[in-house]
């Protein structure tokens, strides 16, 4: 495997772009803390759905993030299905499911389920005893680089990654989706750690570890930025909501845009159970919301529709 002498050199070399970037994605994870656990929870799934549209997009599939969660939510976009399943895997191990130290559990290799990378990689990856020897030298590797911050461990295991071949050639999604997950260990608020649209040229990065070093700390500061900005956009969008339907009576209406906050898409069916009110009402109030700008319906149907905030 490879030799963390020039990673460490390297962290040494750029410490105070490792504190910027700690800086950084400290107050990503206080923006997360001071939520309510439901707009939290939804935070995150916004931050889970931006990060595997920009995975992916690395990766030269496009989809884009509304798909995604209209996928998850079983409202079929027309889009690759075997590129939707890549991102179906993604978001949930974003969204904490998976052992990083268990491998072939981690990739869904041991259950073809429908949350399992696209099928049609199977053939081109290793296989049997020659990946569980990949597998452990590639987690020795990273026990083995303690000295190295988790934050700057990014780079330098994706390399070790492509090197032992875990993963089809080709594939940036699933080692990007290990490595943030990774650099977020004993985080208490943040599941992974989100690089988001900086991370594109990072996550199939190639050179020295000194170059590839600094634009990863660089995009983990943008990342965690952007990501601070999009729980901003949605916490301005409460505020703005509430004022616009203040008008209304009763708290219907308060109660469908705190359930709006918590979902990165919402249905009616869900608006009624989060809320606590009919089925008629929650769309009376969606439609309501629709009217005055608050929100729009993404998937243009007559059935099974979703709406998401307008911020």
């Amino acid at each position: 495997m490879a030799d963390a002498g020039p990673w460490l050199a390297a962290q040494a070399r750029h410490v105070h772009m490792l504190a910027e970037a700690a800086r950084e994605v400290g107050r990503l994870e206080a923006s997360l803390n001071a939520l309510s656990l439901p707009e939290a929870e939804g935070a995150r799934q916004r931050l889970a759905l931006v990060e595997v549209e920009a995975m992916l997009w690395a990766q030269g599939l496009v989809l884009k993030r509304e798909e995604i969660g209209r996928d998850l939510l079983n409202a079929r976009a027309g889009s690759d299905p075997e590129a939707m399943r890549l991102a179906r895997w993604a978001v949930r191990r974003l969204e904490g499911q998976g052992s990083l130290t268990n491998l072939p559990a981690f990739l869904g290799l041991h259950h073809r389920e429908a949350s399992g990378p696209p099928s049609s990689n199977i053939a081109l990856r290793l296989q049997g005893h020659a990946f569980d020897a990949a597998a452990g030298a590639f987690i020795s590797a990273v026990e083995g680089w303690k000295e190295l911050h988790p934050l700057a461990r990014g780079p330098a295991l994706l390399a070790v990654w492509r090197m032992a071949e875990l993963s089809p050639a080709g594939n940036v999604v699933e080692p990007a989706v290990w490595s943030a997950r990774h650099m977020a260990v004993g985080a208490e608020a943040l599941h992974f750690v989100p690089l988001g649209q900086p991370g594109r040229r990072i996550w199939t990065g190639h050179g020295p570890a000194e170059d590839r070093l600094a634009a990863h700390l660089a995009a983990l500061s943008a990342g965690a930025q952007e990501a601070r900005a999009v729980i901003m956009r949605v916490s301005d969008w409460a505020g703005r909501a509430m004022a616009a339907t203040a008008w209304i009576k009763g708290d219907n209406a308060a109660k469908v845009v705190e359930a709006l906050t918590a979902r990165p898409l919402l249905s009616a069916m869900e608006a009624e159970t989060m809320a606590g009110i009919s089925r008629p009402t929650a769309e009376r109030m969606l439609n309501r919301l629709t009217d005055l700008g608050l929100v729009r319906e993404v998937t243009g149907h007559r059935r099974f529709r979703l709406w998401t905030i307008s911020a």
